[in-house]
């Protein structure tokens, strides 16, 4: 679920009141077979520079791994306007201290105060109104390539339970991106065919439904193709999230975007007590 500049505590921090813990939290990464995996520290950006590693980051997956065209004012950084008003969450290794994964989080104080989510600039979301008061809008989700194990999206997920638990909010919602490139071959077959996978199990309500402001024109695409979702977005669909109608095309990422949601009280049982402890 994609995208600022500050010395201290950000602005979200302030108006949350209790805010994000920004004290270091070590996790142990499960190793594959035959390779070894230090301790993670999973911790909450303060200043400036440590947004600009996530930043730094980001970047490196989506421009440089990735191929997306950013407008960016600072060389090397995915930055965008929504960056100043979030909260950015970091998992480091806790022997280099390298970021190695990392989220923002838009609050709905925040939301308000920059005009909207990132989300909106993709989707109509007036079904979502009602949610908006307890809503934060996760985004510019990535983990650098060589950590890319359940340990750091475990790490990433239960700050991100904690952070709702403590504040008091109670839904998310996001842009779950499939690349375009498939095979070698630039196209839309792909998303379209995991968009006819995914609404025939994981559609939300119909009193939830957004629209694109430019859609995938999955009509005229191979949506017949045997592919799997991505990994990201298998495991949010794992957890309960709920898509919330067709994809929408996104040109600078060169990706098709699901519009996701995901509530509390819709957490898997599975998972509810490892994240929520309940």
């Amino acid at each position: 679920m994609n995208e600022l500049s500050r010395l201290t505590l950000s602005p979200a921090a302030d108006a949350l009141g209790a805010g994000a813990s920004h004290r270091p939290a070590a996790v142990s990464g499960a190793a594959k077979p035959g390779q070894e995996r230090g301790a993670i520290e999973v911790t909450w950006a303060r200043h400036l520079d440590e947004v600009r590693a996530a930043q730094r980051l980001r970047f490196d997956v989506f421009a440089a791994e990735m191929g997306a065209r950013l407008t960016t004012p600072i060389a090397g950084h995915d930055v965008d306007l929504f960056d100043d008003y979030c909260e950015h969450l970091l998992v480091r290794d806790a022997q280099s201290q390298q970021v190695i994964g990392t989220y923002r989080v838009l609050t709905p104080a925040q939301a308000r105060r920059v005009g909207g989510t990132y989300s909106d600039t993709e989707f109509d979301l007036t079904r979502l109104r009602t949610l908006r008061p307890r809503m934060v809008e996760l985004g510019r989700s990535c983990v650098h390539p060589d950590h890319r194990h359940g340990g750091v999206i475990m790490a990433l997920w239960s700050a991100l339970a904690d952070f709702m638990v403590r504040n008091q909010l109670d839904t998310m919602i996001g842009c779950a991106s499939i690349p375009m490139l498939h095979n070698g071959v630039v196209s839309g077959d792909a998303a379209a065919s995991i968009w006819q996978q995914v609404r025939k199990t994981h559609l939300a309500a119909i009193e939830y439904h957004v629209l694109p402001r430019l859609p995938l024109p999955v009509e005229h695409l191979d949506s017949s193709i045997a592919v799997e979702p991505p990994a990201l977005i298998k495991g949010y669909l794992r957890l309960g999230a709920r898509v919330l109608g067709a994809p929408a095309w996104d040109p600078d990422f060169n990706t098709a975007d699901l519009p996701m949601l995901m509530r509390l009280a819709d957490l898997h049982p599975r998972y509810r007590k490892h994240f929520l402890g309940a």
